[in-house]
């Protein structure tokens, strides 16, 4: 092989070698958003679904059980009630409270899942506080709605139809903004 011909090679494989160093430096970049719709659509890791309406209840009864937690933000965060027994396909509202326990305001924003993580996917909620950032003024209370049913198909799928009780926990974390600023 003559010098040319083995430069030549040589830029075609240092070319090759930046294209797929840029494509996955782009991957990594688009991994979290692809990685949340991906949960968003499948329900995997306990996701839950979003939707406009409820489906209508039908029979049987499935039981819901809320969990709260803070990771970081001073309020106390709780599920008013801590488990409900509803039909599925059962328009259902809820309620959290929270409480700053500071003087002064306080911004938290809240990350959810199901558990088991199977049933993300046909849990839907139409309303919830965690759909947007939260500011709770100076020792102020708040209630917090959460509106959701659980789709029928849950009792027709053969890996979720033995599951009588689904868990909606909630983690309010500080605003980043809110907590560099400290």
């Amino acid at each position: 092989m003559t010098s040319a011909a083995l430069g030549n090679a040589n830029a075609k494989t240092a070319l090759k070698m930046a294209l797929f160093a840029l494509g996955m430096l782009g991957l990594a970049f688009a991994s979290v958003p692809l990685y949340r719709v991906f949960c968003q659509v499948t329900g995997f890791g306990g996701t839950t679904q979003v939707a406009a309406t409820a489906p209508g209840a039908v029979a049987g009864e499935i039981g819901v059980r809320f969990d709260a937690n803070v990771n970081g933000v001073p309020w106390r965060f709780k599920p008013k009630q801590t488990t409900v027994r509803i039909a599925p396909g059962a328009r259902t509202q809820v309620a959290y409270e929270a409480t700053s326990l500071v003087a002064r305001p306080t911004s938290g924003t809240a990350t959810f899942n199901v558990t088991p993580a199977i049933a993300g996917q046909y849990f839907s909620k139409i309303e919830c506080f965690c759909f947007t950032e939260q500011t709770l003024e100076a020792g102020q209370s708040v209630d917090m709605p959460v509106i959701f049913f659980v789709d029928p198909a849950i009792k027709e799928d053969p890996d979720t139809a033995h599951i009588d009780e689904i868990t909606l926990s909630y983690t309010f974390f500080p605003l980043e903004k809110q907590a560099a600023s400290r």
